[in-house]
């Protein structure tokens, strides 16, 4: 079962970081999305043991393995943080296309150095 997790979590990172890396940026943040479902499913197959709950565990015979809650907390809190930093993100893109009207990084990088070139030619204007 242990291959199993560790295949999905190579693909789910693989995938990811080849979004990463594509110029859209709606695909950069469904890159890092795929990523962090990648490290919340590493982290819940590194430490989880299989037991009854861990809120009472009901045993005549002595103490039980019980699931361990700690892994699950800090599962619980990744995904709470990956969908804040995606609706931020996804807010960021948002902002970015009603003032750019574009989604294409190379566009983005044009349209940045156009800018900076025409504040640069303000400035010298502005001195003499």
């Amino acid at each position: 079962m242990t291959l199993v997790y560790s295949v999905a979590v190579a693909i789910l990172f693989g995938a990811g970081a080849y979004m990463l890396l594509k110029h859209d940026l709606i695909r950069v943040v469904a890159g890092m999305v795929l990523i962090s479902n990648a490290a919340n499913l590493f982290i819940m197959s590194a430490g989880l043991t299989v037991g009854p709950p861990p809120i009472y565990p009901l045993g005549d015979d002595g103490p039980e393995a019980v699931a361990d809650p700690l892994v699950q907390a800090m599962t619980l809190t990744a995904i709470v943080i990956s969908f804040g930093v995606s609706a931020l993100l996804l807010s960021l893109v948002y902002r970015v296309y009603t003032s750019h009207l574009s989604l294409d990084l190379e566009d983005l990088s044009e349209a940045e150095e156009r800018d900076e070139a025409a504040h640069e030619l303000q400035t010298m204007v502005g001195r003499r």
